[in-house]
């Protein structure tokens, strides 16, 4: 039987840190509300110059020196992003550019901050079938380009930055099971519902969120979808290692793990210093207490994710 493992992790974070008294300077705001609501102190912002595909070639550079192989291994890329480089080609298509690869599959997935887990069970699929023993999985946004600078609701909670897992073909288990979910009839609470037409820009072209709806709505399916796959492996909560939700809001991932019954030392946080960077904020954090020593081989983690569409999911992983 094959299985597919994460081999090796990578994160990269823009340059330029943007602290939450920066920010009071530009709108109505200020690190005490800022932090007391969320938990952020600080998010970083992409150069001009820096796109997605840019964030997503360094995080994805260090993936694959943590796993050991060569760029010329990979035989499938896939890109998480609601920030693309151009509306064609992917985002993926200009990694695999930057990398030097030419010839594997190379495609990006949407769907927003739930975006790296969809892109994981893809890849876990593709390999479990025989397609392909090493795939590079990235989540890469530079949302700052869909901010509304001057809504305080909504451009202190977002940050750039992107993520980086490979996977490989293996004959012992590694991601235990993976559930998404969709529900297109939340659309409207959580969108960014600008479009082109024309070659001109129509509608919205800014990020815009019902925070309370969202809130409400990551609460329960984080804990639902938590559950559904920790079922599929006959575990409870209790028997995981470390807990890693999407980093959007450090009181959604307090009360997930409040309702999941884990304890926060269980819980890995890194949104105090990057900020939500939607599809990107899940390998980020799996990165950073991988590096840090917190998580160890042998070790189940439950990474899961929410976002706009609305979309879920979650995977059940060891190390």
């Amino acid at each position: 039987m094959i299985y597919s493992r994460i081999v090796g992790t990578g994160s990269y974070l823009p340059a330029n840190v943007v602290t939450n008294a920066d920010l009071a300077t530009r709108v109505e705001t200020s690190d005490e509300w800022i932090r007391s609501r969320t938990g952020i102190c600080q998010r970083h912002l992409a150069a001009p110059d820096q796109t997605s595909s840019a964030l997503a070639f360094e995080a994805a550079q260090r993936a694959i020196a943590a796993a050991g192989i060569t760029p010329d291994q990979i035989g499938l890329i896939i890109v998480a992003t609601s920030t693309p480089d151009f509306i064609f080609p992917s985002t993926a298509c200009l990694l695999q550019a930057k990398l030097g690869i030419k010839g594997c599959p190379a495609f990006d997935v949407q769907a927003v901050c739930s975006g790296f887990i969809y892109a994981m069970d893809i890849a876990d699929k593709f390999i479990r079938g025989g397609s392909c023993k090493h795939a590079l999985v990235v989540g890469a946004e530079v949302f700052s380009r869909i901010l509304d600078w001057k809504d305080r609701g909504t451009c202190v909670l977002f940050g750039d930055g992107a993520g980086a897992v490979v996977l490989a073909a293996s004959d012992k288990p590694g991601i235990l099971a993976s559930v998404l979910h969709a529900d297109g009839s939340h659309a409207g609470i959580l969108s960014t519902p600008g479009q082109i037409c024309g070659g001109n820009i129509t509608g919205d072209p800014f990020l815009r969120m019902d925070g309370g709806a969202v809130f409400k709505f990551a609460v329960r399916v984080l804990d639902e979808v938590a559950r559904e796959v920790l079922g599929l492996c006959n575990m409870q909560p209790a028997d995981l290692d470390w807990l890693i939700p999407h980093q959007a809001n450090v009181r959604i991932l307090e009360s997930t793990a409040k309702k999941l019954g884990i304890d926060a030392s269980h819980v890995v946080v890194t949104v105090d210093r990057h900020a939500n960077t939607s599809a990107a904020s899940v390998p980020l954090a799996l990165d950073v207490a991988i590096r840090d020593g917190r998580i160890k081989p042998g070790q189940k983690i439950l990474l899961e994710g929410v976002g706009g569409g609305f979309t879920w999911g979650a995977a059940l992983v060891e190390m």
